[in-house]
């Protein structure tokens, strides 16, 4: 939802601040995998490594070989990403822990989205990077062969797998993944209670990891060592009961005047990788 017109902003005390932060780190997986820099609010050039120094085997008083890393940039700027959610006094009174559970759950919408946006979706703007484009694996006859060609894909391009993002229906495909004989490939090796590793990477399931279509989008594989994020602020929490809000659907919502309030959930937050290190999963 929009707002046209916002007052009564409050500021969180810093603890409370970082609790929320922090939640939102944890319902993410692409922010678990990747790297987190520092991000000012004016954006951040970054430095890439697009060829490593080579050394060589030189004789006792040969001259020694002189090789020189070959760096790129990359600008990264923050996007906003931000949720407002209204409620009824007589909700907030009446059904508190409700309120209170729908309150606790905006880091979750907002990391939700951030992951579907980097995974399987649409960038925000020309210096956010996302996975759309990527090399796709199929996982719809051999799961193992699909995972196996990423791993070799993504060293082709420099990288080493290391991590995967993956969605609940991507789950579903690795635990029905059977060999010869009939045994599950991956069973114990997917779990939402422990550190799962499929092949030597690390598994972060995140329902911003598919999306419907031909194919089905189900996970992206990569070397996540070659993928940043950072935000300016951290997750910034606002109450209104002035406002008057544009409820998306061509109507407004004045607050006052039907005796309600309004939480917003924002972050300003970027991300760059290098997408030549990525496979995306499908089935």
């Amino acid at each position: 939802m929009a707002v046209s017109t916002y007052r009564g902003d409050i500021t969180l005390p810093p603890e409370v601040s970082a609790e929320i932060m922090q939640k939102m780190q944890l319902e993410s997986a692409v922010m678990t995998l990747a790297q987190q820099i520092e991000l000012p609010g004016r954006g951040a050039t970054i430095n890439v490594i697009t060829g490593d120094p080579s050394a060589a085997w030189v004789g006792e008083t040969d001259a020694k070989p002189v090789s020189n890393p070959t760096l790129d940039t990359k600008v990264m700027q923050a996007y906003k990403l931000a949720v407002i959610v209204p409620f009824s006094n007589e909700f907030r009174r009446d059904v508190a822990a409700l309120y209170d559970a729908i309150v606790a759950r905006l880091p979750r919408a907002l990391a939700r989205k951030f992951d579907e946006t980097v995974l399987v979706g649409t960038a925000p703007g020309t210096n956010f990077d996302v996975f759309t484009a990527c090399t796709q694996q199929s996982m719809t006859t051999d799961a193992y062969g699909a995972l196996v060609g990423a791993d070799g894909d993504i060293a082709t391009n420099g990288g080493i797998m290391n991590g995967i993002a993956l969605s609940p229906q991507g789950k579903s495909v690795l635990l029905s993944a059977v060999d010869g004989d009939q045994r599950p490939l991956f069973i114990n090796n997917v779990s939402e209670n422990a550190i799962p590793m499929v092949l030597g990477s690390k598994v972060q399931l995140t329902r911003g990891a598919y999306k419907n279509g031909t194919p089905k989008l189900v996970g992206v594989a990569g070397d996540w060592s070659q993928a940043m994020w950072g935000s300016v602020e951290g997750v910034t929490i606002g109450y209104s009961s002035d406002a008057t809000l544009d409820d998306g659907n061509g109507g407004t919502i004045n607050l006052f005047q039907r005796n309600m309030f309004a939480v917003r959930a924002e972050i300003e937050v970027g991300f760059r990788a290098d997408t030549k290190c990525f496979n995306q999963l499908t089935v």
